[in-house]
């Protein structure tokens, strides 16, 4: 709810401040009969719409879970993020028509020192608001607050540019709002595209964080009973609510009593420190058993000849079923993971033909 609260207060600021933008710009445009400043002021009222309807996918995004979406609705955020980087890209085209129109039928200018210093005041202002909204966006880990942000520290750029257009006509006398606002708009499509293509990775689905799962994975294995962590993925139903799953090793004596009680413990920390649900899955290590732990050296030994595989994890043999079972992770850039897994499968096997075997290539989901 204070994440919600923060992103609705956050973009109220930014609709104010671009609405009054709109306002000057929008008149010492029309005054001057400056394309540049006119398209500046478009650009302006676009950021306005796209802190609403950062506010709509806020309060829609925080709507408690539902027969129909028992994860929440968070996600709709992205959502959100998408149709303010499809406005984007709406202004920039339109205003890339625009201004060829401009060079191709130019017209007087006339620029006053009032409007100068409203130019200059608006580059000023959109740069530090641009500053505020994206910190305040990375601060609670909210993508459109981040592309809103973004987007004003371009549009301090863009007015920048206009600012110089103005100050050649002056001097020079040289008209080059159009082509200034042809660079305008390549700067509003490039934001556009940008942000499109960052939110809809996100929904596709993207690599957890690396600095993340680390820290995941290494708080996990400070529990004593546990001997390792893998196999870690995070699934992202909106910023503020992750869930994960993740297998630990833990000694093969242990009994479904202690797995039960460790299961809890590493639950509710991961909770109570990330604020991420995870469910745990078990991998039993045999590691007082000697011949397991030769056929686990010999088994590594032959790995380390594959640059392609990154791990190893899961080892488990059953000499009384005369069972073997371990995953791998291969790179995803590997040319034929399945090549390399029966090629180290029919190596091991010549050590210990005895054994039936049982492999699990696994994905590279984290770092």
């Amino acid at each position: 709810m204070d994440r919600s609260k923060t992103i609705i207060k956050t973009s109220i600021k930014a609709i104010i401040v671009n609405i009054l933008l709109v306002i000057f710009k929008a008149i010492v445009g029309v005054f001057a009969n400056s394309i540049a400043i006119i398209l500046d002021a478009v650009n302006n009222f676009s950021d306005a719409i796209s802190s609403i309807i950062t506010i709509i996918g806020a309060k829609l995004a925080n709507k408690a879970p539902d027969k129909e979406h028992p994860y929440g609705h968070g996600r709709i955020e992205y959502i959100a993020s998408v149709i303010i980087a499809l406005i984007i890209l709406l202004a920039g085209f339109t205003s890339l028509k625009e201004s060829i129109e401009k060079i191709i039928v130019p017209s007087d200018v006339n620029y006053s020192t009032v409007s100068i210093v409203i130019v200059a005041v608006a580059v000023f202002v959109k740069f530090f608001l641009g500053r505020y909204v994206k910190n305040v966006g990375k601060k609670i880990d909210s993508q459109s607050l981040i592309a809103s942000g973004t987007d004003a520290l371009f549009d301090a750029i863009v007015s920048f540019s206009t600012l110089v257009a103005a100050v050649i006509n002056i001097i020079w006398g040289l008209k080059l709002e159009g082509y200034i606002g042809i660079v305008i708009s390549a700067l509003i499509i490039k934001s556009g595209i940008e942000i499109l293509k960052e939110t809809l990775n996100t929904i596709v689905g993207t690599r957890a964080n690396s600095e993340l799962s680390i820290k995941i994975k290494e708080r996990i294995n400070q529990f004593e009973e546990v001997h390792g962590t893998y196999d870690l993925m995070l699934h992202s139903y909106g910023p503020s609510k992750i869930m994960g799953a993740a297998n630990i090793q833990v000694d093969e004596m242990m009994t479904a009593k202690q797995i039960h009680g460790l299961s809890k413990r590493i639950q509710g920390t991961i909770y109570k420190e990330f604020g991420i649900i995870l469910i745990l899955g078990i991998y039993a290590s045999n590691e007082r058993d000697e011949v397991a732990v030769q056929i686990e050296k010999d088994l590594r030994e032959i790995i380390a000849d594959y640059k392609e595989i990154i791990q190893l994890h899961g080892f488990f043999v059953d000499r009384e079923k005369k069972t073997i079972n371990f995953d791998i992770i291969i790179e995803f850039s590997a040319e034929d993971p399945k090549k390399t897994k029966d090629e180290v499968l029919e190596r091991i096997k010549e050590k210990y033909p005895e054994y039936k075997y049982y492999v699990v290539i696994d994905s590279d989901f984290t770092d």
